[in-house]
C-alpha cells in the first residue's frame, strides 16, 4: 500500500479551491438578483424589498448575507436544499449567481 505524501494530498485541494475561485469570479450577482426575484419572493424578503416574503418565516437575503456564513456553506445549502425550502433544482451557474448577489449584500 503507498502511502500518499503530504505534498500529493495537498495539491487536489489546491486545485479545488483554484476552481471554485474561478467559478465565483465569473458569477453574476444581477443574474442572482433575477434568480431571487423570480424564485424566492414568495418567501424571502429580497433586497431593499419590503413588501411579500413571509415577516416571520425564512430569513431576508440582507440576513443571509449577514450571518457568518462563507460562500462554500451557501453553496452546499443551494445544492441541497432541505425544510421547507423547495428543490429548485438550479443549475451550478445560477447557484454561483446567486452567492455572488447575496454576497453583494454584505
Amino acid at each position: 500500500m503507498r502511502v500518499m505524501s503530504r505534498r500529493g494530498a495537498i495539491l487536489p485541494l489546491v486545485l479545488l479551491s483554484v476552481i471554485v475561485a474561478d467559478q465565483a469570479a465569473a458569477a453574476d450577482a444581477a443574474n442572482g438578483a433575477a434568480i431571487a426575484q423570480r424564485w424566492c419572493t414568495s418567501c424571502h424578503v429580497i433586497g431593499e424589498q419590503t413588501a411579500g416574503g413571509v415577516p416571520q418565516g425564512p430569513p431576508s437575503f440582507r440576513s443571509i448575507a449577514a450571518k457568518d456564513t462563507d460562500d462554500g456553506q451557501l453553496r452546499v445549502f443551494l445544492s441541497h436544499p432541505h425544510g421547507a425550502m423547495p428543490d429548485l433544482a438550479l443549475t451550478r451557474v445560477e447557484i454561483e449567481d446567486l452567492i455572488a448577489y447575496i454576497s453583494s449584500l454584505r
